[in-house]
């Protein structure tokens, strides 16, 4: 071979390595940042519940898609911080739930999708121009936490022989924990009965807040918020040895010793969740992907507690819980 071939086809070698290592490397898995609004160990069913409807779908943690996980630990400026950091690595999508982590969300990008799987009134948060047409970049599906505040009331009534007077428990610093904790308000009102609202800002108000009631109901509704949820243990303990009976917008306070939740089932909803993560995924727009209301809710009774607070749950009632904590 003659010296000027050989330097001819060495440099068309040498041009055609980028393409050949570009053609060798793997494309770019699309990132999905989720932005918990608790802990990890708090979140760990909806996680788990996520990562499989996910898998189901086709996504798979770590082969087809990356997974950020970040948790604000119900403040309000750690998921600020969380939401800054998505944005910056430049995710294909946002995964949270909470109406204020939703909102720490959006103020901070119009572009990056957000998908939220549990958020309070979220037209009137401004989240969304309305459910059927979104018209932005967030989308989800709404828990209905202001509109079932009447069923709850109405179940604390029927399990308390002779209620009279209720509590209602909220954080005054979050929108939709006020809004809920007004249509309680109007229900007991529509029930004949006598309503004291026990307004917090922060965990140490919350012993203050019990204090204060003594003697003036016969029953407690906590409007659902972070704080509240954060904080149940406390809550808990405080109530029953205060003889309350509690009605909980979370599972989680049922578990951790609440006398009774009624609300969306939040395992279907992170799952419905994932679905709409696929679609945006697969190219769809949170503009045009309606936001959903919850079809699938339970009632959940803590015998435990029951028991503890001497009350005798109405058979029928039972009849009617998904699920009796024994």
């Amino acid at each position: 071979m003659r010296r000027r071939e050989f330097i001819t086809l060495l440099g068309g070698a040498v041009a055609a390595w980028p393409i050949a290592a570009r053609a060798q490397q793997p494309a770019k898995l699309p990132t999905i940042g989720v932005l918990g609004p608790s802990t990890a160990l708090a979140a760990t069913k909806w996680t788990a519940a996520l990562v499989q409807r996910l898998r189901e779908l086709g996504w798979i943690e770590g082969r087809t898609v990356l997974i950020e996980y970040r948790w604000a630990q119900g403040r309000a400026e750690r998921a600020a911080e969380i939401a800054t950091e998505f944005v910056r690595q430049k995710v294909d999508v946002i995964v949270t739930a909470g109406t204020l982590t939703v909102v720490a969300a959006k103020r901070l990008t119009s572009e990056i999708p957000i998908v939220f799987a549990g958020a309070g009134d979220p037209v009137g948060m401004g989240l969304v121009a309305s459910l059927a047409r979104p018209g932005g970049n967030v989308t989800g599906l709404s828990n209905q936490s202001i509109e079932l505040a009447s069923k709850r009331i109405e179940l604390l009534r029927e399990v308390v022989p002779g209620l009279r007077r209720v509590a209602i428990m909220a954080n005054i610093g979050a929108p939709v924990a006020i809004l809920e904790a007004n249509e309680a308000d109007a229900a007991a009102l529509t029930l004949g009965l006598e309503s004291t609202r026990l307004e917090i800002r922060r965990a140490e108000d919350i012993t203050t807040a019990f204090e204060s009631l003594k003697g003036r109901a016969e029953a407690l509704h906590l409007a659902s918020d972070q704080l509240l949820s954060n904080n149940r243990l406390q809550i808990n303990t405080m109530a029953l040895a205060a003889r309350l009976p509690t009605m909980h917008t979370f599972r989680a306070l049922v578990e951790s010793g609440g006398l009774m939740f009624y609300g969306p089932n939040f395992e279907h909803m992170i799952r419905r969740a994932a679905e709409l993560v696929d679609k945006i995924l697969r190219g769809a727009k949170p503009a045009d992907i309606p936001v959903e209301q919850p079809t699938k809710f339970e009632l959940v009774i803590n015998m435990k507690t029951a028991k503890a607070l001497g009350l005798e749950i109405p058979p029928m009632l039972l009849a009617r819980a998904d699920e009796v904590i024994e």
